[in-house]
């Protein structure tokens, strides 16, 4: 395993990755974009670093890596692009705005990037969770509360876990998931339904 460093809020930078990635491999046959950040306040409290940070990351790196990814992945005869969305992107979380926006995108982008790709081999989709209690969770204000509500609400009896998202992503990647295309795979227990 190699690590390559980058930092997607720089589109050279974005370039440079993808470079790299093809000096070392030679080839590129799937990717993740899996990278999320934002600015947790009430929408009025927003500034314009808070909207630019967050969509810059959350969605506009996913399209600048997906065009980079795509110039691999047809030399070698195609490949699968996944991005991570949540379920801000449907529903309205409190102090979430931005990333909510920016994950909105995401999803829409992808059904672009499905129709745009197809002609490459390339599929493209996006895994959309619920509460999931990582490091990112941490940063919420009312963290305890949105743990106890999704353990409690959630029609599975359990809050997403990490292999959860994982087992999804493997899922989309496999032959087995070949026709589908510009998609958005809900993977949130069931909590969505009761929203």
């Amino acid at each position: 395993m190699q690590l390559i460093k980058g930092n997607i809020a720089d589109k050279d930078n974005i370039k440079e990755m993808f470079e790299e990635i093809d000096r070392e491999f030679g080839r590129l046959d799937y990717f993740v974009s899996n990278a999320a950040s934002g600015v947790l306040r009430p929408l009025m409290e927003l500034e314009e670093s808070h909207w630019d940070w967050t969509m810059n990351i959350n969605s506009r790196a996913y399209l600048f890596c997906a065009q980079q990814a795509a110039k691999l992945m047809e030399k070698t005869g195609g490949g699968k692009i996944i991005g991570l969305s949540s379920l801000g992107s449907q529903f309205v979380i409190p102090n979430y705005t931005t990333v909510g926006v920016s994950k909105a995108a995401l999803e829409s982008l992808t059904r672009y990037l499905a129709i745009e790709l197809a002609p490459m081999n390339i599929s493209v989709n996006a895994v959309s969770g619920g509460a999931v209690d990582t490091d990112a969770l941490k940063h919420f204000p009312n963290r305890e509360e949105i743990v106890s509500e999704a353990a409690a609400r959630t029609p599975a009896g359990r809050m997403v876990e990490p292999e959860d998202l994982a087992n999804a992503v493997m899922f989309l990647l496999s032959d087995q998931a070949s026709m589908i295309r510009g998609q958005t795979l809900v993977v949130d227990g069931g909590i969505s339904v009761l929203l």
